[in-house]
């Protein structure tokens, strides 16, 4: 397992370099078949960006599903992992947070992508400016579904009793109750229903009360948001990659959303 320590990743002088943000692929559904159309462009936007990269976040859920076994890992994604890998071998930081639908995540992204994996929201000072980044799942008031699984599927116990499944058992049936839960991006998470209702702007302005930040950035909600939060801090999901292809970009002194077209590729 992956020991995670508190971070503070520093990037003071750019360079006319960007940062860049995405989150909620799923890739794997409903189908590795039908999820390769959405692997192809997100691969041709990771191929677009490395001109300017500093450093890339995924911010959870790159995987509808990722059982990671001790010496077996599940099958396809061989594109995006590899181009990762190429963006990583070419000097651009990979940081991944892992989402509830891959948090079985162990030691494979670090050791083949040379990704640094993080399993909880983290601080990041990025030219100046107070970064708190994450998934996003079980944060909040409510999202009290999301609370129960992650503290079921995070039990080592249970992780050790799943391992003992062989994974043409147990990784067709994660993926089973996965797309059974609905726990892609449903109906309700392409509707906003204002900031008393989105608990992680909620959850923002709480911890705005303990401490400065310039940018919260979440996944997980499946909307793109850009939301104020106090006079000088502003929350911003990232959307997601099945029905909005959008993506933030720090450029050393604003973050803002964008759209990648489909049609680009």
């Amino acid at each position: 397992m992956v020991r995670e320590r508190p971070v503070i990743c520093i990037f003071e002088d750019m360079k006319g370099k960007k940062i860049y943000f995405a989150s909620d692929n799923h890739l794997g559904a409903p189908t590795l078949e039908a999820s390769m159309i959405r692997e192809k462009i997100f691969v041709n936007w990771l191929d677009h960006i490395k001109a300017d990269a500093e450093a890339v976040f995924l911010l959870g859920d790159l995987f509808d599903v990722w059982i990671e076994y001790k010496s077996v890992v599940p099958k396809g994604f061989v594109r995006v992992l590899g181009k990762l890998a190429e963006l990583s071998d070419a000097g651009i930081d990979i940081h991944f947070f892992v989402g509830n639908h891959d948090m079985w995540m162990r030691d494979y992204m670090q050791q083949e992508i040379g990704a640094q994996v993080y399993f909880n929201p983290q601080t990041f000072t990025l030219s100046g400016k107070q970064f708190l980044i994450g998934h996003g799942d079980g944060l909040g008031p409510d999202d009290k579904g999301f609370k129960r699984m992650k503290k079921l599927f995070r039990n080592r116990l249970a992780q050790w009793l799943f391992r003992w499944l062989h994974p043409d058992l147990g990784i067709p049936f994660a993926r089973y109750l996965s797309l059974k839960n609905k726990l892609i991006s449903g109906d309700e998470d392409l509707k906003y229903h204002g900031p008393e209702k989105e608990w992680l702007f909620q959850y923002a302005q709480r911890k705005l009360k303990q401490a400065h930040y310039d940018y919260f950035v979440f996944g997980h909600r499946h909307l793109p948001l850009e939301l104020p939060v106090g006079d000088k801090s502003t929350y911003i999901n990232t959307g997601d990659w099945i029905s909005h292809y959008t993506y933030g970009v720090f450029d050393g002194e604003s973050l803002t959303l964008q759209y990648w077209k489909p049609e680009n590729d």
